[in-house]
């Protein structure tokens, strides 16, 4: 092969493998979890897990401030966790709800008291019928005033039922959006999302927790 046979031969190689690596990084593919700052001026988000992120999800979409709502994985070592390795128990990831609000309508604080009345927050093996350490129900606080904002509310839990509430408060961590046919469930599937929900126990188990209280 002559030396310019061999140049066009290198040439044309570069150009395959800078397409393919243009292609690799045009496809989303990056190892992280896709979070997109998507949070208009004015908002905030934080992230609470309450067992099922179908019922915690639609729980929040009810409380006025409350933007948006996206179910998803946080906590684990796994990246990009699927829902089939998460229910599995296996990648440390909790089922959770990314909630986006409006501070001015509605309080960090507000948001945590709200969460832990959606919850039986004495239940240190899961939520309601689903068990494991992938369904505990949690606050991730994102900085030390969320911490100290979301221990308050737990204490004040744990006087008001007169025993110590479980539920974890962790660190800001990264959270996976889970997949499409997961969001907004009980919109999407009202008749499962209810018969689900009535299945597993949580409104009984509430009403034993809180009664009226909620």
């Amino acid at each position: 092969m002559s030396h310019r046979r061999k140049l066009l031969a290198l040439l044309l190689l570069l150009l395959v493998a800078g397409a393919g690596t243009a292609a690799l990084m045009w496809s989303g593919f990056s190892g992280q979890a896709s979070t997109p700052d998507d949070l208009r001026k004015g908002e905030a988000s934080a992230v609470f897990a309450g067992g099922c992120f179908w019922c915690t999800e639609s729980d929040f979409d009810h409380i006025p401030g409350v933007v948006s709502t996206t179910s998803g994985y946080i906590g684990g070592h796994t990246a990009n966790p699927t829902y089939e390795q998460v229910s599995a128990g296996n990648t440390g990831h909790i089922e959770a709800v990314r909630v986006v609000y409006d501070p001015s309508r509605v309080s960090y604080g507000s948001l945590s008291e709200r969460f832990f009345r959606t919850i039986d927050p004495t239940d240190e093996g899961g939520s309601f019928c689903d068990r494991g350490y992938q369904y505990r129900s949690a606050i991730f606080a994102a900085t030390p005033e969320e911490r100290r904002i979301a221990t308050l509310a737990k204490d004040q839990v744990s006087q008001a039922l007169r025993r110590p509430a479980a539920t974890l408060i962790l660190g800001d961590a990264t959270f996976y959006p889970a997949e499409e046919y997961h969001q907004d469930y009980s919109r999407k599937n009202p008749a499962r999302y209810r018969f689900y929900r009535w299945k597993c126990g949580r409104e009984q188990r509430l009403q034993e927790v809180w009664g009226d209280v909620r």
